[in-house]
């Protein structure tokens, strides 16, 4: 789904984590410029009412 969409595996991760609760506040740790962007960059992704269907299917 992550290459389906552009992101990477963590960014829908994250984008996931997001859309599960409006409370919820992941805070991924980084230490390069170039990661906490693309933890940033995870808020834009949109998720269908499918991607989201998909994606609780898969959880353990």
């Amino acid at each position: 789904m992550a290459a389906a969409k552009g992101v990477a595996p963590s960014q829908l991760a994250l984008a996931w984590l997001l859309h599960r609760s409006p409370v919820m506040l992941p805070i991924p740790g980084t230490s390069r410029v170039e990661h906490l962007e693309e933890n940033v960059a995870a808020s834009s992704i949109e998720l269908t009412d499918t991607d989201l269907t998909a994606l609780a299917s898969m959880q353990g």
